[in-house]
């Protein structure tokens, strides 16, 4: 099927959306429940990061090079193994079609020159010129990435994918998997009202014409763009992004776990998603979340160590965000597993579950702010 930019004339009011959309899954035994009036995930999720995983290139784990992410080959990749979610990076290009990208720029090289360009500032056509191409005669331009030290490199992964839209994500990955989409904006740009509904429609617009059934949830850092895409529509849970103040921002909001309460609340949002060193610097937070009523998930590298990931399930963590998803959730299986079996009084087999007494958990929560506070 041809691809074809997203018009706003084209975009759904709240008249048009599906009378039963669905937020539950196949992979989920009871599904995520979404009503008026409460939100609640009924198992620990574990969610895939921009699919199998994000890329870091110039790691030396040569899992973290292995997919190209936020590609329909790292979707599809990690829909083998037992997750609920993926989470990938949604934008809007210049002539209105969501595309999924992480950064807010791209980088080619062309007779020895870098050259950047904003995303949202390409149409879609010239986008998808970059990297491989879907027809094997064409040779797309080259595809760069600039490292958090500064570093231009290239964005060599082992298996390599062309960059894709949001639609064919719809079209080309098995409707069980959920799908945790990131509404991206740029931290520098302070973006007006209009702009942010213009953009915000046309990734509504695919979302209700081919979700399918699918599960679905909206997040963002931007606390404006999560609480207009509340307003606009109430069929999806929508979490608030934040950094659990781990990093600071101009836009108190986004500054600290009890801002982002705040917010959701004030909101009516569902959630929120955290950096996991927020959460572990600030535990108490956690039962003011769950106090009011909100999920939580968290993100973040700690949660490819799966000891961390036990330690969040025992907080009362609703789920997790990974790069290592063959690992942490086949671990994380194993732990349910074991967990079901000892509230059935059988013997699991122990083997994904690390082992901690209550004594030793306190001990933890009291050590880990301490350990990460850099």
């Amino acid at each position: 099927m041809a691809l074809k930019a997203i018009h706003v004339s084209d975009v759904p009011t709240l008249d048009h959306v599906p009378q039963n959309p669905s937020v539950y899954s196949a992979r989920f035994s009871k599904g995520v429940e979404l009503k008026s009036s409460s939100f609640k995930i009924p198992k620990f999720l574990v969610v895939g990061h921009r699919g199998h995983g994000m890329n870091i290139l110039h790691s030396s784990d040569a899992r973290m090079r292995a997919i190209k992410e936020n590609s329909i080959t790292s979707f599809i990749a990690a829909a083998k193994f037992p997750i609920d979610y993926i989470e990938f990076d949604v934008q809007v290009t210049k002539d209105g079609c969501p595309v999924i990208f992480h950064d807010d720029y791209i980088l080619s090289e062309d007779n020895g020159t870098v050259f950047e360009k904003r995303v949202t500032e390409l149409c879609l056509s010239e986008f998808l010129s970059y990297g491989p191409q879907k027809e094997p005669e064409k040779k797309g331009k080259s595809l760069l990435r600039k490292a958090k030290d500064g570093r231009i490199l290239k964005w060599d992964v082992e298996t390599d994918d062309s960059l894709c839209t949001l639609q064919e994500a719809f079209q080309k990955v098995e409707t069980s998997l959920g799908f945790n989409i990131e509404l991206k904006f740029d931290d520098n740009i302070v973006y007006g009202e209009d702009h942010l509904t213009r953009v915000l429609q046309a990734v509504l617009q695919v979302v209700f014409e081919f979700a399918q059934g699918r599960p679905i949830m909206f997040s963002s850092f931007h606390p404006d763009a999560a609480l207009l895409v509340r307003k606009l529509q109430d069929t999806y849970p929508v979490f608030f992004l934040t950094d659990g103040g781990t990093e600071l921002y101009y836009d108190v909001r986004r500054n600290s776990l009890e801002e982002a309460i705040k917010v959701c609340l004030e909101g009516g949002l569902e959630g929120i998603v955290s950096e996991v060193k927020g959460v572990f610097r600030n535990p108490g937070a956690v039962n003011k979340i769950k106090e009011s009523k909100l999920s939580i998930l968290t993100y973040g590298k700690l949660n490819n160590v799966m000891e961390a990931v036990y330690l969040q399930h025992l907080m009362g963590i609703d789920g997790v965000i990974v790069d290592l998803v063959k690992e942490i959730s086949e671990q994380v299986s194993g732990m349910i597993k074991s967990s079901a079996c000892e509230a059935a009084g059988e013997e699991g087999e122990g083997k994904s579950k690390p082992q901690f007494s209550q004594k030793e958990l306190a001990f933890l929560l009291k050590l880990i702010p301490e350990l990460i506070q850099h």
